[in-house]
């Protein structure tokens, strides 16, 4: 446990940071996962109408550095690559 107030502080702000970070990289994975199900599902017009939105949450996760930028890359190659199939 922190001793001083100034990592008490800290501590708190880290907790509270985690809880956003958390809900910002579920909120991506559900996206991402919704367009692959639709993509399985032969649902492609769907699926492209969500893209715009999981590449907007991809980024958003890279920019808040909730996940790498390779990893972000990655996956937004990985979305593309399935309409391609």
């Amino acid at each position: 446990m922190p001793i001083t107030s100034s990592a008490k502080k800290a501590h708190r702000a880290s907790l509270k940071k985690q809880v956003f970070n958390l809900h910002r990289k579920e909120t991506m994975k559900a996206i991402v996962k919704k367009i692959k199900t639709l993509v399985h599902e032969d649902k492609k017009d769907e699926a492209i109408q969500l893209l715009p939105k999981a590449y907007q949450a991809i980024d958003k996760a890279k920019k808040r550095r909730v996940i790498k930028n390779n990893k972000a890359s990655r996956d937004k190659s990985r979305l593309s690559a399935l309409f391609r199939r």
